[in-house]
């Protein structure tokens, strides 16, 4: 990376501490090794290990996310927060998009929901590039982007409004993919998703991608409905930038989804972990206060202010 690259992410990085420090957020930084992790069996993580003194030792993960622990001070105290630090994921290529270890930006308001961080999330990028980003995103949600891009409207199509294993794969064969025998609904949905909707998201301008399935596993709130998540992806020229959830507070559906999570890694994953069984816990009693997270690629969104094309043209040290 040259010497104007590396000034020009100095200084993205100081304006987003600027422009969350001047609403009151406090800026966190937490440990990038853990004990225990939140379990997601979408990805992979790093182990290491902690060496005693006397040569004992116990393993130590590091972190997907600092959600783990951010989570944990605002359980605490109840504030606005957020982080700009490493993270790390297994089992990716490097280069393009990808990097095992990237930067994120993580922030948590209190008392929103997804529309909040939403308009957020659209002042931040207008703060950081007024000439760039100087309209508002384009909303769209999951059902119209089905409709549009993949040709079958994923929630009023079948009995019960909601698709189906065999209507999804019946969907997905005439979009000319081959699925394998045996997919579940939320993996016939990334199949289509990922083949025939998310390429087709290369707007030149934002797109907020809004109100996901409910059967698709997350920490984001159920809408009243029962049909969707409370929940946005935005993307920018083709390339997923953010993640957002109006938080799930309830402390029982918080447990289920631990237990489900847990038991497909233990199927699944190449690194297994430990997942802190009490972490529930934090959300009993209206501990927890209702709350909206946003999870930003940092080097992601300084490719799209520099309008690069690779993640590693904007990394002082790119992994090769």
């Amino acid at each position: 990376m040259d010497l104007e690259m590396l000034q020009e992410r100095a200084r993205i990085i100081r304006h987003i501490r600027s422009f969350f420090d001047d609403r009151g957020y406090l800026e966190l930084d937490t440990p990038l090794l853990s004990p225990d992790l939140i379990p997601e069996s979408c990805l992979e993580v790093f182990e290491t290990r902690r060496i005693l003194p006397g040569g004992s030792g116990e393993p130590l993960w590091l972190i997907p996310s600092p959600e783990i622990w951010m989570k944990k001070i605002i359980a605490r105290h109840g504030v606005n927060v957020y982080q700009m630090c490493k993270c790390f994921r297994n089992g990716e290529s490097s280069g393009f998009l990808h990097s095992p270890e990237f930067t994120m930006l993580e922030y948590y308001t209190m008392n929103a929901g997804y529309l909040d961080s939403l308009k957020l999330t659209e002042e931040l990028f207008q703060f950081l590039s007024p000439s760039r980003f100087n309209d508002s995103f384009e909303r769209l949600s999951v059902a119209e982007a089905f409709a549009r891009y993949a040709g079958f409207n994923l929630f009023a199509a079948a009995p019960g409004g909601l698709e189906t294993p065999a209507s999804l794969e019946a969907a997905a064969r005439r979009l000319g993919l081959n699925p394998p025998e045996g997919m579940g609904t939320a993996e016939l949905y990334d199949l289509i998703f990922i083949h025939a909707v998310e390429p087709q998201l290369k707007h030149d301008r934002p797109v907020a991608l809004l109100d996901y399935p409910a059967f698709v596993p997350c920490l984001a709130r159920q809408s009243a409905d029962g049909k969707t998540r409370e929940r946005w992806e935005l993307y920018y020229n083709g390339i997923e930038l953010a993640n957002c959830y109006t938080e799930e507070t309830d402390a029982q559906r918080v447990r289920d989804f631990f237990a489900s999570e847990t038991a497909a890694k233990e199927r699944q994953a190449l690194v297994k972990h430990r997942v802190d069984g009490d972490y529930w816990k934090l959300f009993e009693k209206a501990a927890f206060p209702p709350c909206s997270g946003v999870a930003l690629g940092l080097d992601r969104l300084i490719m799209a202010l520099c309008g690069r094309s690779r993640i590693d043209s904007v990394l002082p040290f790119p992994m090769e």
